[in-house]
């Protein structure tokens, strides 16, 4: 009865996932590493024999110790890749914040420009120097 149970648990979780995907609730890439995960726990809840025999192999004497050392490693795994993808959107929004400051300034240039009369000595809009 528990093998069914977590079984149709875990299905429950894929359609969600496969669900949020479809609905763009979730990124590719994230979903990747639920299904994988997913599907392993199917697999371990469709067979628990395994979780028996693979703790009998690498020699853990409780199989649900096996099972925890495996999500401890799957969770630290996801935290890693996680902060991996948070310190590059942190240095893209920090080079986002630059560019936007820098065109915010070019602009206000060229709307105190135009405040003045126009081009003053023929300067063109993006460049330093005027143009010759």
């Amino acid at each position: 009865m528990a093998t069914l149970v977590g079984f149709i648990f875990v299905l429950v979780i894929l359609l969600i996932i496969f669900e949020m995907l479809r609905r763009r609730h979730l990124r590719e890439k994230y979903a990747v590493i639920w299904i994988i995960i997913g599907i392993g726990v199917l697999v371990l809840a469709a067979f628990p024999q395994l979780l028996f025999w693979s703790s009998g192999v690498l020699g853990v004497k409780v199989p649900s110790n096996l099972l925890f050392a495996m999500a401890l490693v799957l969770l630290v795994s996801v935290c890693l890749h996680l902060s991996f993808e948070q310190s590059q959107a942190e240095d893209e929004i920090r080079v986002l914040a630059e560019e936007v400051g820098i065109l915010r300034l070019k602009v206000l240039e060229l709307e105190e420009n135009r405040a003045r009369g126009g081009r003053a000595g023929g300067d063109m809009p993006g460049t330093d120097e005027p143009t010759r």
